[in-house]
């Protein structure tokens, strides 16, 4: 069964939440976390969009 494609979306708030606690649970100032959060978050997403190509580059390949 396929998913609707919208629900792809739902990932990016998932991401933004999860690299938010992960670096608050790290550090103490705001500044800090809001510059760390959101490199960890393009780092998520750099690694979602690359893991992605990737395997719909072998699915294309057979």
């Amino acid at each position: 069964m396929n998913a609707p494609s919208h629900i792809y979306w739902l990932i990016l708030p998932l991401v933004a939440a999860i690299s938010l606690v992960y670096t608050a649970s790290r550090y103490e100032s705001w500044p800090v976390i809001w510059m760390r959060s959101i490199r960890l978050c393009l780092w998520i997403l750099a690694a979602l969009v690359g893991t992605t190509a990737v395997l719909l580059l072998i699915n294309t390949q057979s």
